[in-house]
């Protein structure tokens, strides 16, 4: 295997490029980007209702943490240490920005030297490792050699002497000429020390020896990502657990003013049952001059040649390292420049995820780390609910719950099981996006009372007019479908620029007003917002319904992942699959909606005579089993199983000793027992023309008689 001979990458070169940072075998190392990027746009991103101020914070159930995962073995640092340390000549470039011409190669049968001077701008070089066996720094740490060389510094082991021989791990400069470099360490040395979190290496102090300063931070032996990965494709679950172990580490150093920039598998190790992030040598303040991020090709977010590394850079690191742990075949890096993400990532919601965290302007990635931690979650959700078989459900910290199942109804027509689905009614029993609890007018939302949207719209206008109040009225006119929302939706683009929910209620008034296209197009894109959620997926599905498209994909994804959105279960229910009308929860009040359905679905076909006599008393009996029932709709679901019954007796000969909806299975005793149905219905009979005609109809079905 060939080394790769990129500067600080420790790859290896298969089938002619690097299989971590992606470069080709012979390729220079990549200039700073040449066009300038769009403008950096800002914009007010919907935070949920109780954002917590710490990190780790999201839903509580997670299916999964690295603590479920398999544990790896730590490494035994003394056999870590390299034989024979120095830097490969094929690493040696010269550290000016604007020449990084090779330096230190051999000429003329002559080794490469390690000190000296850039022949093309005079810069000075030094790749010697600066600490040798038993040297002491700070009269603490005992070096016991060399373990690694990279882009900022050599890395040295050594016992801290001070405390039991604890291992260590200092960190030097590989070119102790390089003024950015210098520039690193002094950054290091005032702010990481302070830096403490669970996910994170260790800083302990900074030493000098000799006049140079070395970094010391705690040891961590494991198995690094990038390790991992060359061992083939990770799981897509054990890949978002990592994730959002990263992104809890991530928010720890966001919430402190801080950047990691470069984030890749190499710099992410897994010992025992935990994840740490190493080499904060690229760390820096949120802020710091542009150009002077430390970053690897093919993970770095594009605008970082002209601006400054952001919370919004950092997050699309995560995004691109994900990507390299899950897809398979995927390179950060295809002939020298990014790859683009594949169109299918191995999941629709993971997709969706990597693609807004990547997405070329900075204002349209996520925010904040917590804010792509809980849409992460909510896909770790989908992946786990997929793989186990069972459900991962949640409350949103976006929506409030679904208001009411929609397409429950069965269809008057008894040719059919439902009725078309109705916009107007979808349109207001989806889940309503929750209030913000800092608005001012909060507390006052929360009081409204009554279910008439022009009672509730009146009472809008005496609350203070602040955003949740408008964002309230805007929903409320959406349901409708009235025209006038989206007068007031543009309104709130203007004031709450990049706001979801001003697309989610356009999206909700187009379904109301029967728009069903445009409906589809815009509640797509509230999925692309929220990949993690399952209220746009649900809202999408009802949307490609009304539009008569395709839309038992989403049904499934939501149903399989939450049991609290029936509406789901209905929905794959209209598409044919009505047997998961049997898992709608016993607590649910749709439960006897799906019972009543899975009853009438067996009689409700074009042809019932390839049935078996087992279905049809099992139809009879959910109807009577259902206790829930008033009196004279079980009598009418009754009725319609006993025709049906009769139907399948004109092709099929009477099963012996069975019993159908408690009378003998046979033409004369389903007649019998329908008549009394029948004459039943009549004597409670709300009118006199419907009591005539039940009469007509127990006349109509008595058993056949001589006389």
């Amino acid at each position: 295997m060939t080394r790769c001979a990129q500067p600080g990458c420790t790859g290896t070169i298969e089938e002619g490029y690097c299989d971590l940072c992606g470069l080709a075998a012979s390729a220079p190392p990549l200039p700073a980007p040449a066009s300038e990027p769009a403008p950096v746009e800002t914009r007010p991103v919907s935070r949920p209702p109780s954002s917590p101020s710490g990190s780790g914070r999201s839903r509580a159930g997670v299916p999964a943490t690295v603590a479920d995962l398999p544990s790896v073995p730590e490494r035994d640092p003394a056999g870590a240490v390299l034989p024979d340390p120095e830097v490969p000549e094929s690493k040696r470039f010269c550290a000016n920005p604007d020449c990084g011409q090779p330096v230190g190669r051999s000429r003329d049968g002559r080794p490469g030297l390690t000190e000296g001077f850039c022949s093309h701008c005079r810069t000075r070089f030094s790749f010697s490792p600066k600490l040798k066996k038993g040297d002491l720094v700070g009269g603490q740490y005992r070096v016991l050699g060399c373990l690694a060389h990279g882009g900022l510094g050599w890395v040295y082991l050594a016992a801290d002497e001070n405390l039991d021989g604890r291992w260590v791990v200092l960190k030097g400069l590989l070119n102790t000429m390089d003024a950015e470099a210098l520039a690193a360490a002094e950054a290091e040395r005032k702010f990481l020390t302070a830096v403490d979190h669970p996910n994170i290496v260790k800083i302990f102090n900074f030493e000098r020896s000799a006049g140079l300063g070395y970094i010391v931070m705690e040891y961590v032996g494991g198995q690094s990502l990038h390790d991992l990965r060359r061992q083939g494709p990770l799981p897509l679950r054990e890949t978002l657990v990592y994730g959002r172990e990263i992104l809890q580490a991530f928010a720890y150093l966001h919430e402190h003013g801080l950047v990691y920039c470069d984030l890749k598998p190499a710099n992410v190790i897994r010992v025992g049952r935990r994840l740490r992030l190493i080499d904060m040598g690229a760390v820096q303040p949120i802020g710091s001059p542009v150009g002077s991020s430390w970053v690897t090709p093919g993970y770095h977010a594009p605008e970082l040649g002209s601006r400054p590394s952001s919370v919004a850079s950092d997050l699309y690191t995560v995004a691109r390292t994900l990507a390299v742990l899950a897809i398979p075949g995927f390179s950060p890096l295809q002939g020298g420049v990014a790859a683009p993400l594949p169109v299918d990532c191995g999941h629709p919601s993971f997709t969706r995820l990597l693609r807004k965290a990547t997405a070329p302007a900075p204002a349209d990635r996520f925010q904040s780390a917590w804010e792509m931690e809980e849409q992460l979650v909510g896909v770790l959700r989908e992946v786990s609910a997929l793989e186990d078989g069972v459900p991962y459900p949640a409350s949103s910290g976006l929506f409030g719950p679904e208001r009411t199942a929609v397409g429950t109804a069965l269809s008057e027509d008894e040719r059919a099981v439902f009725g078309p689905l109705d916009p107007v009614v979808a349109a207001a029993a989806l889940p309503a996006p929750l209030v913000d609890p800092s608005d001012a007018a909060a507390g006052a939302l929360a009081g409204l009372a009554g279910r008439d949207g022009r009672k509730l719209i009146e009472q809008l206008a005496a609350l203070p007019q602040t955003p949740e109040t408008k964002l309230t009225r805007a929903r409320l006119l959406a349901e409708e479908g009235a025209p006038e929302a989206s007068g007031v939706l543009d309104a709130l683009e203007a004031e709450l620029p990049g706001d979801w929910r001003v697309t989610w209620f356009r999206a909700v008034q187009a379904l109301a007003a029967r728009r069903h296209d445009d409906a589809v197009s815009l509640f797509d894109a509230c999925v692309s917002e929220l990949p993690g959620e399952l209220a746009p997926k649900l809202a999408l599905a009802l949307a490609l319904e009304c539009a008569g498209k395709p839309a038992a994909f989403w049904h499934d994804l939501v149903w399989r992942t939450d049991r609290a959105y029936v509406s789901a279960a209905f929905g794959l229910a209209r598409a044919g699959r009505m047997n998961v009308l049997d898992a709608v929860p016993a607590t649910s009040v749709y439960r006897v909606a799906a019972q009543v359905a899975l009853a009438v679905s067996v009689v409700r076909r074009p042809d019932v005579s390839g049935l078996r006599p087992e279905e049809l008393v099992e139809a009879a009996e959910r109807v009577a089993a259902q206790s829930d029932l008033d009196e004279r709709r079980r009598d009418q679901l009754v009725a319609e199983v006993l025709r049906g019954a009769l139907t399948w007796l004109e092709s099929n000969p009477p099963p012996k000793g069975v019993l159908l909806g408690g009378a003998p299975f046979t033409e004369a005793g389903l007649r019998r027992r329908l008549e009394g149905i029948y004459r039943r219905l009549a004597g409670a009979a709300g009118s006199r023309q419907e009591r005539h005609a039940f009469i007509d109809q127990a006349n109509a079905v008595r058993p056949r008689t001589w006389l």
